[in-house]
């Protein structure tokens, strides 16, 4: 016998209902934001994995330690050059982009 409970919703009818549909204004900006954030989470296990401290990065990529920390929140804006600069000088990765 299956039951269905009407008030359980999908991830997507959830984020439509909090944020609005894809490509709102609002949908926009919080999809930009969790981007950031999913940035941010793999610059810290990546850095982990390194055995690097968040000081000890910003040092040889010639940041601040604080820069590193917004980074890896989620909660600064990142350029292009950076992010290249943070994977290849900082922690001796290999970054790819690929457009979906």
């Amino acid at each position: 016998m299956e039951t269905k409970n009407k008030n359980i919703k999908t991830f997507a009818g959830h984020l439509d209902k909090r944020y609005g549909k894809t490509g709102t204004e609002t949908r926009t900006n919080f999809e930009i934001k969790a981007k950031s954030f999913a940035i941010g989470e793999l610059i810290k296990e990546e850095r982990k994995l390194a055995h690097l401290t968040q000081e000890q990065l910003a040092n040889k990529i010639g940041a601040k330690k604080s820069f590193i920390s917004r980074i890896e929140n989620g909660h600064s804006d990142i350029q292009l050059s950076t992010l290249y600069k943070l994977i290849e000088f900082g922690l001796g990765r290999k970054i790819n982009i690929t457009i979906q």
